[in-house]
């Protein structure tokens, strides 16, 4: 395809829009064929991987799966349950019941209130989109320390295939959250070259070549 040019960044489209000759490309996802040829079906960018057209969108929504690890953010607290906002397009339960201390009834606030941070897990997704999560199990916690950071869901393959080297640069302890927020916990300057990090995957993950760019910054000390 003559718009797709290896080591640039790439094209933007949106819904509708005609991506050209695809003759002898297979159509991945965000690409259909239309009467007038193939066209783009969501906002992102085009790329092609392995002979496959497809569109990586802009901003990919959170959508939860059972066992997902989530980093929620206390939103709400009634008498037995609390609220979390996991990123996505519905905040998820965390009865009582599921958290990690014993909690008597109408005393959740006291363990913990609106604002707080938690690692937690999803335990069930139901046809609703109804979510609920536990604290009980291993490293599942509330955050007490630390910064959270935010990484584009469509990036965050990237941010696990560099993991192990960030962790060794920054000397910090870092978890990856599948709901696209990242926990990091260390000293100061190794928490900035962290979160700096995160946010150059989050604007250039779409760049061809941006992974071995944030590599080399990583090995570099610098981001």
């Amino acid at each position: 395809m003559s718009n797709l040019e290896v080591g640039a960044e790439q094209r933007l489209v949106i819904p509708g829009e005609s991506i050209g000759d695809c003759t002898g490309k297979n159509l991945g996802s965000g690409v259909a064929s239309a009467n007038n040829g193939t066209i783009a079906t969501r906002l992102g960018y085009l790329k092609e991987n392995n002979g496959t057209i497809h569109v990586v969108p802009i901003n990919a929504a959170y959508m939860p799966r059972s066992g997902d690890l989530i980093v929620g953010i206390v939103e709400a607290v009634q008498n037995n349950l609390w609220f979390l906002d996991v990123n996505g397009p519905f905040n998820a339960l965390l009865p009582m019941s599921l958290a990690p201390w014993k909690v008597e009834f109408g005393d959740a606030r006291n363990h913990m209130d609106v604002g707080e941070a938690v690692l937690a897990r999803v335990q069930e997704v139901d046809e609703c989109h109804n979510l609920v999560c536990t604290m009980k199990g291993v490293g599942l916690r509330k955050i007490a320390e630390g910064h959270i950071a935010s990484v584009s869901i469509q990036h965050l393959p990237m941010v696990k295939d560099i993991l192990g080297d960030l962790k060794i640069a920054s000397d910090c302890r870092i978890i990856v959250g599948d709901n696209g927020r990242v926990w990091v916990d260390g000293d100061g300057e190794g928490i900035r070259l962290a979160v700096n990090t995160l946010n150059s995957i989050s604007k250039t993950g779409h760049i061809d070549g941006a992974k071995a760019l944030i590599e080399a910054t990583i090995v570099g000390g610098v981001a």
